[in-house]
């Protein structure tokens, strides 16, 4: 009986944390590019992350054109998660928490870009909408990365291959981070 109540405990630490984090870093990220916050999924990240958010703006400002509220609060939740496990589980709770937590949140940024790069290579392929909000803030969000890219790949036979690339440097930066953890 107990071991069901810690599995459960453990899947609402890890669902509710999880997509409440995945909001607070998709806002940074949304903000970094200066995507459109008019857009409703935009917005309906802010209306998530804004309770937690806005009391820690008034702390913490800004920083070389980065919210540092929001990396603040993303960390805070990844670390909140990470001892709650912990202590689920039993674990020892010890100064490695804070490097496996910076660890996370680099994992959980590279799986964030590297789903967008695929949905929007596949969604290419399909045509959809150009005027889906689900469309445009993937475009917005991926589109410096892959313009990056594209300075230097070449298009072939008037191929993309940028998303391609970047895709496997991500997938190589992911090895690299479990190499360390």
């Amino acid at each position: 009986m107990i071991s069901t109540f810690n599995n459960i405990l453990q899947f609402l630490i890890n669902t509710i944390g999880g997509l409440f984090l995945m909001a607070v870093l998709l806002r940074l990220l949304l903000q970094r590019v200066r995507a459109d916050f008019y857009n409703p999924l935009c917005q309906a990240i802010v209306k998530i992350t804004n309770p937690l958010l806005v009391p820690l703006r008034r702390i913490i400002p800004g920083l070389w054109g980065w919210d540092m509220a929001s990396l603040v609060l993303a960390f805070l939740v990844q670390l909140v998660m990470l001892l709650l496990l912990a202590v689920l589980l039993g674990f020892p709770i010890n100064g490695f928490i804070v490097i496996v937590t910076i660890l996370r949140l680099i994992t959980l940024t590279l799986n964030i870009y590297f789903f967008a790069i695929l949905l929007r290579a596949l969604s290419s392929w399909l045509n959809p909408n150009p005027y889906n909000p689900g469309i445009i803030l993937l475009i917005q969000l991926t589109e410096p990365v892959l313009g990056y890219a594209r300075r230097y790949i070449p298009n072939i036979a008037s191929l993309d291959f940028s998303p391609l690339v970047v895709l496997i440097i991500i997938q190589i930066l992911l090895m690299l981070i479990r190499q360390i953890a």
